[in-house]
């Protein structure tokens, strides 16, 4: 039996279409123009209420039926990557060094379908915001569009996203209460010393030597200051300073990514790499500037979202839909910034096994991804459905 609505199926073909044209012109970071013009013309001739400019290309059609009190949220992404794309599809992106490498064109596409059919069929009983959110991969267009009064504007009960899953099979899902992703953070780090020439060393403090040993040093704070329970991470992933190989130079840069799973735990983090950078350069006759760059903090699932959210799932495909043993996620998401601000869940759908763009397996942020499109009336049918059950509609 087809699992999918069959309203959502018979225009599935039409919105497929219009997947495959935004993957063809994809858009950076807060320049998603061309993708909010889209979005925001078929919301318009659906019938939405349309209001647009939160984070400057944000979207966010509204959509009331019946009387009930009772407010949604349901957020996509629509952000492109600076990847140049190697699959070769018909499609592919004709933008060069920049592709949907993360399936948002899928996630946009899917929310569009959604909102087209509930659009036509109306069976919900209160008030429906899409949220078609720009600069996820910046971590900083959700968090800009809250600062904006995105919910000020736009009260919401209770506020949901979903992400595509490449490895898992198209239909699984993976929810889970409480923290779903880690915090993520960047900080720059310069070790200041006295330049010098490279055949006399003793004339010169050596910033080199003492980023050599900070890198060391940081990786202790995880594997000597972190309680073993708790997951902390510390990555040094870039290292920038001196020209010649003789020539000592004035100061080295590091740049850190550093992840937690609780507010705690990453505010800690800083207290602690601030006080091993100071302390190892000090020890190195050395200088250290800290920029602490706060980024996105845990993505935190609201229980009683999430479980409304599995039941969904779970009442319209069963127990096997369900990804077993999921566990939190170290990879970032700025949705958390939504989460902060009202209750609601993040989940994950199954994108397709293998490793080739065609079966929907190849990971995210791969020139070689594609979003796979068996998986758009299937997610687009889960939001329908939650949409139904949670506006308090009839629909079985």
């Amino acid at each position: 039996m087809d699992t999918v609505i069959s309203g959502v199926r018979a225009i599935e073909g039409e919105m497929v279409a219009i997947r495959h044209r935004i993957h063809a012109n994809p858009e950076l970071s807060l320049e998603e123009h061309a993708t909010s013009d889209l979005v925001a013309q078929m919301l318009g001739e659906w019938g939405f209420e349309v209001h647009r400019g939160l984070a400057g290309t944000g979207v966010i059609g509204t959509l009331k039926c019946g009387s009930s009190a009772r407010r949604l949220g349901l957020r996509a992404d629509m952000d492109a990557l600076p990847i140049q794309e190697t699959t070769g599809l018909e499609y592919a992106s004709r933008n060069p060094g920049v592709m949907h490498a993360c399936g948002h064109d899928g996630h946009t596409a899917i929310l569009l379908t959604a909102a087209r059919h509930l659009a036509k069929t109306r069976n919900f009983d209160g008030t429906l915001h899409v949220i078609f959110q720009p600069a996820e991969e910046r971590d900083c267009g959700a968090e800009i569009m809250v600062k904006a009064g995105l919910f000020d504007m736009f009260p919401c009960d209770m506020v949901f996203a979903l992400h595509n899953m490449p490895g898992e099979p198209v239909g699984s899902f993976g929810f889970l209460a409480g923290t779903f992703m880690a915090s993520s953070d960047t900080v720059r780090i310069t070790v200041r010393g006295k330049g010098g020439h490279g055949a006399n060393p003793h004339r010169a403090t050596d910033p080199v030597v003492g980023a050599a040993h900070l890198v060391l040093a940081l990786q202790t704070i995880v594997s000597r200051n972190t309680d073993p329970r708790d997951t902390a991470i510390i990555t040094v992933g870039a290292i920038h300073g001196g020209e010649a190989s003789n020539v000592i130079p004035d100061e080295v840069e590091l740049t850190l990514s550093v992840r937690a799973f609780t507010p705690e735990i990453r505010e800690w983090l800083r207290t602690r790499i601030t006080e091993v950078a100071h302390g190892q350069a000090a020890a190195l006759q050395c200088e250290a500037d800290v920029d602490y760059g706060w980024g996105c903090p845990a993505t935190i699932n609201d229980s009683a979202a999430t479980i409304l959210a599995r039941e969904v799932a779970v009442d319209w495909l069963g127990e096997d839909c369900l990804i077993p043993n999921m566990r939190p996620v170290t990879g970032s998401e700025d949705f958390s910034f939504m989460l902060e601000a009202v209750p609601g869940a993040y989940f994950t759908m199954g994108n397709g096994t293998g490793d080739h763009h065609s079966t929907g397996g190849c990971m995210v942020h791969n020139p070689g991804y594609d979003f796979n499109d068996e998986l758009l009336p299937v997610a687009a049918s889960y939001w329908v459905r939650l949409t139904e059950r949670y506006l308090r509609s009839n629909a079985s």
